[in-house]
């Protein structure tokens, strides 16, 4: 079973514990990652500080710190994080529509799902880079993700969500492809610092 074939609780769940994992095995949080100007910390930052005031928006209190990543241990502030979402996912909520100024009203279930979930399993590979940790996404979910988003290019490249595209070969595999699509380059590596 791959991931297109989960529900949004379960869905959620597997990627917010793959990121766990990559959170989990960074030694040097200040370390450069793919995203211009960001560091691994970073990572960890923007996930947890935008979804809970995107939710807020909407009228949802996710309970938990926007500035977690920044006090505390970002790996251990990461979880708690997943684990509201999670909570929020398994709730009544769920189902319940979601209203927000800058989307069309949905079930709760569906915008977490599409544009938060979405994001950490895309920024996955920016933290496990930074870490310079091995990272095999979820292939099927990979091509997924680079089709709806290909409908839409020119709305992605107008919010300044994403860089350009980066190049990659035509028979790239799907976390290639996608990771070029969202302006990484595929080949992406830290510079190695000189000891003092």
């Amino acid at each position: 079973m791959t991931l297109t074939d989960l529900s949004a609780a379960d869905r959620h769940r597997a990627i917010a514990a793959e990121f766990s994992e990559m959170a989990h095995g960074i030694t040097d949080w200040s370390a450069p990652a793919p995203v211009d100007g960001w560091t691994a910390r970073d990572v960890v930052t923007h996930l947890t500080e935008w979804f809970p005031a995107f939710l807020a928006g909407g009228g949802i209190d996710l309970a938990v710190s926007p500035e977690a990543a920044e006090a505390e241990d970002p790996a251990d502030a990461w979880d708690r994080h997943a684990a509201a979402v999670q909570a929020l996912l398994e709730s009544p909520a769920a189902a319940e529509p979601f209203t927000h100024p800058m989307i069309p009203a949905q079930p709760l279930a569906n915008t977490i799902d599409s544009f938060y979930t979405a994001d950490v399993f895309m920024h996955t590979w920016d933290l496990a880079r930074a870490g310079s940790l091995p990272v095999a996404l979820d292939p099927d979910f990979c091509a997924r993700l680079l089709d709806g988003m290909t409908g839409m290019e020119d709305v992605l490249r107008g919010s300044g969500q994403y860089g350009p595209a980066v190049p990659v070969a035509a028979d790239a595999d799907p976390q290639t492809r996608m990771v070029g699509f969202i302006g990484r380059d595929p080949n992406w590596e830290p510079a190695v610092r000189s000891a003092r």
